[in-house]
């Protein structure tokens, strides 16, 4: 009989010590260490497993003829943009998201879409009972969707009802946080069963070539909670992001081994559920102020699909010592990059302001090609000069100041001529890259100096004007009141 193994496992990023610790060295977390029992399944002694013979196994060559793998579309076209075109057989893939954002509803729809096609689908919740999970397909008009419900947590009694009749296309499990398995003896949610769990799913996905999705938890910071050895055994991983006040939804897939990572679907919480956005840049352009100083468009790529976003940039003079730096959907090591390079080569003095930087709609910037646009924004706030209401920028900045080209300029002109800009700042070595029939007035800038020195014009014009037009109406006030 094996002698059993305690040891204090983190929580948050599983790693084990001998005796218990306030920090976890590993992951440097304060008092997420936890007494576990990390004795195996396997209890053989280490003697007779030594003697077990391994099996040879035949070697293949790179050359070869290589297939696709079979997929399985969803119906939902934003979810089989993010898969790479579908479900494949025995993938297992892991969503996460905050509470609320969305994702029961999200895998609701999909379930219900499949088996109205006429594939099997189960949907298995250790959260919520199956009165529950009625009630929201009633509401989002899915009740007859012949979809099989459980409410179950026992891994093993899962995979023996699973195993009966035809194998499912689609199972959903909601969530891995909640299954628990006989062969670790941790408590629900620990490390020890996320991960024993997740490997018994994922086992049971190979072998019956059922497509499986896991529901995650995420932590405070937005991560996936518990350890990452779960995001390495899954073939995908999809965040989904959004904030609660706001509308659209975002589907991201953080990692893809049949499909490519970079690309993002789209939704809309309505009433209904959740409504596929087949032109995201328009539905977050749609409450654009127009004329408003602090704001600049600009043209990203999200995958292979153009996105047009707004900045939204704020500079207000601080009192504090130390000025604020507040960021919504963009890098914030960034933001300080650019803050340094207006202050250091374009004579921008941002040392005593506040800068607060939002991205409208929820969206989440990550390429570096949004310099430009949070560079204009930012001068454009705090000279007080709107930009031109028919101008997309895009273009990353250097340390020297100089406005670097970034891929795909084509694509991202062409979603600003479609959706009626008029004019398009960029850099100075992606004219060459752009044909002639863009449809769009290119203002190629070389450095960010000339921009700044663009926009300030601007406001040192808009402020002049203004101080006219006041001077002008004085004395026909004055004569107002004289009559």
């Amino acid at each position: 009989m094996a002698k059993s193994a305690l040891s204090f496992v983190c929580q948050n990023c599983g790693a084990a010590y001998n005796r218990w610790q306030g920090k976890c060295e590993s992951c440097g977390e304060w008092n997420t260490l936890a007494e576990e029992d990390t004795t195996g399944a396997t209890s053989m002694p280490v003697s007779v497993r030594s003697r077990r013979k391994g099996r040879t196994f035949k070697l293949e060559s790179l050359s070869g003829k290589s297939q696709d793998a079979p997929r399985l579309p969803s119906g939902m076209a934003e979810l089989d943009r993010v898969t790479g075109g579908g479900f494949v057989r025995g993938s297992v893939l892991l969503v996460g998201g905050d509470p609320g954002i969305g994702k029961s509803t999200l895998l609701t729809q999909t379930t219900s879409l499949l088996a109205r096609a006429g594939h099997r689908a189960v949907y298995i919740s250790g959260e919520e009972a199956i009165a529950q999970v009625r009630l929201r397909a009633e509401r989002l008009g899915l009740a007859d969707a012949p979809v099989q419900l459980a409410s179950e947590t026992s891994v093993e009694d899962i995979v023996s009802t699973l195993s009966e009749g035809s194998v499912p296309r689609l199972i959903v499990i909601d969530s891995i946080q909640t299954m628990w398995t006989d062969t670790v003896e941790s408590a629900p949610g620990t490390v020890t069963q996320v991960r024993a769990s997740a490997q018994a799913l994922i086992r049971f996905a190979k072998k019956s070539g059922a497509a499986i999705i896991l529901v995650g938890h995420v932590t405070k910071d937005g991560q996936i909670a518990g350890p990452r050895v779960v995001e390495h055994m899954v073939d995908a991983v999809l965040s989904f992001e959004g904030e609660g006040s706001q509308q659209f939804r975002i589907l991201r897939a953080v990692k893809n081994r049949f499909g490519p990572t970079d690309e993002i679907g789209v939704f809309e919480m309505t009433g209904l559920g959740l409504r596929e956005v087949t032109n995201p840049s328009e539905l977050f352009l749609s409450e654009r102020d127009l004329g408003t100083p602090g704001t600049a468009v600009f043209a990203g790529i999200e995958g292979t699909r153009p996105v047009l976003v707004e900045l939204q940039a704020l500079v207000a003079a601080t009192s504090l010592g130390t000025p604020r730096r507040a960021v919504v959907g963009w890098d914030p090591s960034r933001l300080s990059m650019v803050l340094a390079v207006l202050e250091a080569h374009c004579g921008v003095k941002l040392s005593g302001h506040d800068v607060y930087l939002n991205v409208a709609g929820g969206l989440r910037i990550h390429e570096p090609a949004a310099d430009l646009a949070a560079a204009a924004a930012l001068v454009s706030s705090l000279t007080n000069a709107p930009l031109p209401t028919d101008a997309v920028y895009f273009g990353e900045i250097s340390l020297s100041g100089v406005v670097r080209p970034v891929a795909q300029t084509s694509a991202r002109l062409k979603e600003a001529a479609k959706l009626g800009f008029g004019r398009a700042v960029l850099p100075e070595s992606a004219r060459g890259e752009v044909g002639s029939d863009a449809g769009l007035t290119l203002n190629a800038v070389g450095g960010l100096t000339t921009l700044v020195a663009e926009i300030a014009a601007r406001g040192l014009k808009g402020n002049r004007e203004s101080t006219m037009s006041e001077k002008n109406a004085t004395p026909a006030r004055f004569r107002r009141q004289e009559g």
